[in-house]
């Protein structure tokens, strides 16, 4: 079985609140973009499962993967319905990069499992188990768009469809640091609820919505800031930093994309080639 996890841009993102278990409350849009890394099943040859992975380098250890911890969840809960396999991985969207490759990869692996076993689970119970392996996984269950609160686990489906535009990914090749991200941001009642999203226009965003890590992150990585600029500059309608970066997306008119230049290596990718 093969499929093709997806990134997701954040449109807008308000940190709100400092929660009690340490985390922060926000409240953001999540919208799928087709910026694939590619996760594929087979029936182990033996009776040791395996994980290989090629691509984009993955930092941390087998145990530590979320497609590995995922097979592991699923594995544990039905022992006698999940045998072994060979899971192979391909990175095709960076670590680090705010677009939510591994949860992505994670989500899909437990949709995955659940053909392939003919486990039954619904998209609930699902994503339940998503939420024990990260906030945004949850969100690629369903992989549609969605205004995410909480950690980002708790999702309401919006009727916002971008399929008329051009989206363009620009992704430095740069990590960022998550604290340093949150480092800047004082929690804050979202100015504009992301809800009601659909009531503007792509046009009309940079009006209204913004990135509360941009300040913080630009001002550490002013070539991020730069490159923003570039997206508006070649006809943007609206330009953001995704999650806390390092990657940023345009949204442009289709047949219309930016010409980037950087000091900082980076790939590009547009949801509509010409």
């Amino acid at each position: 079985m093969l499929t093709f996890p997806n990134a997701k841009i954040n449109i807008g993102l308000y940190i709100t609140g400092k929660r009690n278990d340490g985390y922060h409350n926000l409240e953001t849009v999540f919208y799928p973009v087709p910026f694939r890394d590619a996760l594929e099943l087979i029936d182990a040859a033996d009776s040791a499962s395996s994980l290989s992975l090629s691509g984009l380098a993955v930092a941390g250890d087998r145990e530590s993967n979320l497609v590995w911890r995922a097979y592991n969840l699923l594995q544990t809960a039905f022992p006698k319905l999940v045998k072994p396999l060979q899971i192979r991985l391909h990175k095709i969207i960076p670590m680090g990069a705010g677009m939510g490759g591994g949860s992505a990869d994670a989500a899909f692996m437990l949709n995955m499992l659940n053909e392939y076993f003919r486990l039954g689970l619904d998209d609930d119970t699902l994503e339940s188990y998503a939420l024990q392996l990260g906030s945004d996984c949850p969100f690629f269950i369903r992989n549609r768009p969605a205004f995410a609160a909480g950690r980002g686990e708790l999702l309401e489906p919006l009727a916002l469809d971008l399929s008329g535009y051009n989206i363009q990914l620009v992704c430095p090749l740069l990590h960022v640091s998550t604290a340093l991200a949150f480092s800047g941001v004082k929690p804050a009642p979202a100015p504009f609820d992301l809800r009601r999203i659909d009531t503007l226009s792509p046009e009309e965003w940079k009006a209204h919505i913004r990135n509360d890590f941009e300040d913080t992150v630009m001002a550490q990585y002013p070539v991020l800031r730069d490159i923003k600029e570039q997206l508006y500059q070649q006809g943007a309608v609206y330009a953001s930093m995704s999650g806390s970066g390092s990657s940023l997306y345009g949204i442009f008119s289709q047949g219309s994309k930016a010409t980037i230049h950087s000091t900082v290596p980076f790939t590009t990718f547009c949801s509509r080639p010409d």
